[in-house]
């Protein structure tokens, strides 16, 4: 668990503090002094500055309107999540027992949390350009396609036509439980398939979260 050295050659770059890196990869369920909670606010602000120039750059003659749509689309849990399954954040990060057993490890916010923090982290540490030199590499190996319209697709149907393609069937959705008050409720989704659950996610609504919940699916089942 302390051999970081696959992280970092997946992530090109190699922390010179390396309590830095336990830090970004410590929840607070681990009851250390420390957690990756500040990391994460950090690497949350840089990575939308980060995406919000690479957009600029890209799409010059995008309003803002568009731009925002975009980053949007990008810069969120089920977004990040995607980026750190791509470098298998979750075998790395301290949780706690009961966390683990919890299935922690592969929980959409946990993930995302913990790659906010790393980039955080790498910030902190190397500063912006290296860290969005990294940050958009992994960025385009997850979206070889960065539009409104690849990105704002409908997983749902992806995910069915995947499903039927190579199980014979297509997926359930199933309410896992909402929170929050009435005027700012978040539903909790699961995508389940041959009865199992193979992904869930929360959302501003019951379609967001399926949507949510479906593209986090087609990651996994695309491996």
């Amino acid at each position: 668990m302390n051999d970081y050295s696959l992280l970092e050659k997946r992530l090109n770059y190699t922390f010179k503090n390396k309590q830095l890196i336990i830090e970004a990869l410590t929840h607070k369920s681990y009851k250390k002094p420390y957690n990756n909670e500040r990391l994460e606010f950090l690497g949350d602000a840089v990575l939308d500055l980060i995406v919000g120039e690479y957009l600029f750059k890209k799409f010059p003659k995008s309003d803002e309107g568009i731009l925002s749509k975009i980053r949007a689309s990008l810069v969120n849990e089920s977004g990040f999540t995607l980026l750190a399954r791509k470098i298998d954040l979750g075998s790395y990060i301290y949780l706690s027992l009961a966390e683990e057993n919890n299935n922690g490890r592969d929980k959409p916010s946990l993930l995302s949390n913990a790659f906010e923090a790393i980039i955080g982290a790498i910030y902190l540490e190397a500063g912006l350009d290296t860290v969005k030199e990294i940050s958009i590499k992994l960025l385009e190996e997850c979206h070889p396609k960065i539009d409104l319209q690849t990105l704002s697709k409908d997983y749902k149907t992806a995910l069915q036509e995947l499903t039927q393609a190579t199980h014979g069937v297509t997926p359930d959705y199933e309410m896992l439980g909402s929170s929050g008050p009435d005027h700012k409720k978040e539903f909790e989704i699961a995508v389940v398939l041959d009865n199992k659950t193979i992904a869930s996610a929360k959302g501003k609504s019951k379609k967001d979260a399926q949507q949510k919940a479906a593209k986090i699916a087609l990651e996994k089942l695309k491996g």
